[in-house]
């Protein structure tokens, strides 16, 4: 049984959250005085508050970032941008341990996971969007061209987009405001950053330290918080003084946010849903692939990219399963706090009831129940879901076609490479994907068939800050981190100048 303790030194830490927005260059309250509750998934209790922004809040907010990039030198001036985030990053730095515990407490993130990609590693990883701005090409000339009799030189420029609203889930609420909001300012955009209503502290926490501890001009960088998911983000969305909106959350709010768009052509940039294939091969090692197959389970399985399909030759199909199930049914869960747990609860009631949900719909639909599937006896609170393994999933089914974000693994059987290929591409996502098997070149020869954006093959890992992360199909456009990432926060301009005699 696992046992909920109180680490009062955490608790000091999660007093020490921000609980104001940042609009306009100032740490604040909502213009309405009103505040909502900051719940912790695991305990289920109020753990503070948080200013609940109102649309004056955000209107404030999206005037203050079209001040600050048409009036300020932030988008002229990489020196003073990189001098900025470098303190932004110091800050961050030196506040870990403060912010670590109002993360697993928001999030309920595993504490491992807060020296990894919830935490410490996308504070280490800043370091490479700053050093971006000193990699792209800003200007750059063109040979000479002769056009309707006339020569001509030609040079491209590079320049920040204008505005930015940037749209952030609550999987990864930290790493995923830092994502977007260091490539963004680095480019020399001014920023309207709305947190997940769930995971309000992972950005006015960073909106704190960006006032107290950074020189950025006014109205560069702002934090809005607010209960209501749409409200904020309605108005991000169609606002025509906002030039670009970068969204990372589910697929059937990215169209809303697309449509919303449209009215005034605003770039958009979506990381979406997932719900990628893991195809195991028939001479692969089975001993140490198939207990991995497990870590769909952590962080309660609330990861875009997570593998949630497994691909299974029917030739080691039984071989597989009894393997599965160990991994299962050992896997450990619980307190965040405890080290040994990699799965903590998923992020609130809805999400839960939803999981529960779409295990009623596999076993209505025929697939078969081994391990896990229900909400766990031995934890009095917290919104967990027991670590879910079901086999014999009909590829077409809705377990196997819909994102559940939970910790439920489906089991598909397959003939042969050819069929492992069809069912991994027999989805409307194209997040991501794996290949495991003996011969690098016939894995990645499988690989390069996927129709996804990021294929780990026998093992190897693709996430990084210089890699860039992304989709094909209803799993979004463009892409987050590495140059191609960094230069979604650019447009490009074309000056046609008179040739040198």
């Amino acid at each position: 049984m696992a046992v909920l303790s109180v680490d009062w030194g955490a608790q000091m830490s999660i007093e020490s959250a921000e609980s104001r927005l940042l609009i306009d260059g100032e740490l604040t309250a909502a213009a309405s005085g009103k505040t909502y509750a900051n719940l912790n998934p695991t305990t289920e209790e109020v753990v503070g508050q948080v200013a609940d922004a109102g649309p004056e809040d955000t209107e404030r907010a999206i005037a203050a970032a079209r001040r600050a990039f048409d009036e300020t030198e932030w988008s002229t001036n990489p020196e003073l941008r990189k001098r900025c985030l470098r303190q932004l990053q110091e800050a961050l730095a030196k506040e870990r341990e403060t912010l670590r515990p109002q993360i697993i407490a928001e999030v309920g993130a595993p504490r491992l996971l807060t020296y990894a990609v919830q935490m410490d590693s996308c504070i280490d990883d800043m370091a490479w969007d700053i050093e971006a701005v000193d990699r792209v090409r800003w200007e750059e000339d063109l040979p000479v061209h002769e056009f309707f009799g006339m020569r001509s030189a030609r040079r491209i420029l590079r320049e920040p987009i204008g505005v930015v609203g940037a749209i952030t889930p609550w999987n990864f609420p930290f790493m995923l405001n830092l994502s977007k909001l260091v490539p963004a300012l680095a480019a020399g955009n001014t920023l309207v950053l709305k947190a997940a209503p769930d995971t309000p502290w992972s950005a006015t926490f960073i909106g704190k330290l960006a006032a107290e501890a950074t020189d950025m001009p006014a109205g560069v960088f702002n934090v809005i918080a607010s209960s209501d998911p749409a409200a904020a983000g309605e108005a991000i969305t169609t606002d025509p003084r906002v030039d670009m909106v970068s969204f990372t959350g589910s697929t059937a709010v990215g169209k809303r946010i697309m449509a919303n768009g449209a009215e005034t052509l605003k770039k958009v940039f979506l990381e979406l849903g997932g719900k990628s294939a893991n195809i195991v091969l028939d001479d692969a090692d089975f001993a140490s692939i198939m207990p991995s197959g497990a870590m769909v389970c952590m962080h309660s399985g609330q990861g875009c990219a997570i593998t949630t399909r497994m691909l299974v030759p029917r030739s080691r199909y039984q071989e597989a399963i009894d393997m599965l199930v160990p991994a299962f049914e050992t896997f450990s869960y619980g307190d965040p706090n405890d080290d040994a747990n990699m799965m903590g609860p998923l992020i609130n009631a809805k999400q839960r009831d939803r999981v529960l949900g779409y295990i009623e719909k596999g076993k209505e639909e025929g697939a078969r129940l081994l391990v896990g599937g229900k909400r766990p006896a031995h934890l009095e609170k917290g919104f967990f879901v027991e670590p879910t393994l079901f086999v014999d999933v009909d590829p077409d089914s809705t377990i196997a076609q819909e994102e559940i974000f939970g910790p439920v693994l489906a089991v598909i059987p397959y003939t042969d490479d050819d069929d492992a290929v069809r069912i991994a591409n027999n989805s409307k996502f194209g997040l991501s994907g794996a290949v495991n098997g003996s011969s690098l070149e016939r894995s990645l020869g499988i690989a390069k068939r996927i129709r996804a954006g990021t294929i780990a093959v026998n093992g190897g890992q693709y996430f990084g800050p210089d890699s860039p992360f992304g989709g094909y199909k209803q799993s979004g456009l463009g892409r987050e981190h590495g140059m191609q990432g960094f230069e979604e926060y650019l447009e490009t301009k074309t000056l046609g100048l008179p040739a040198p005699s």
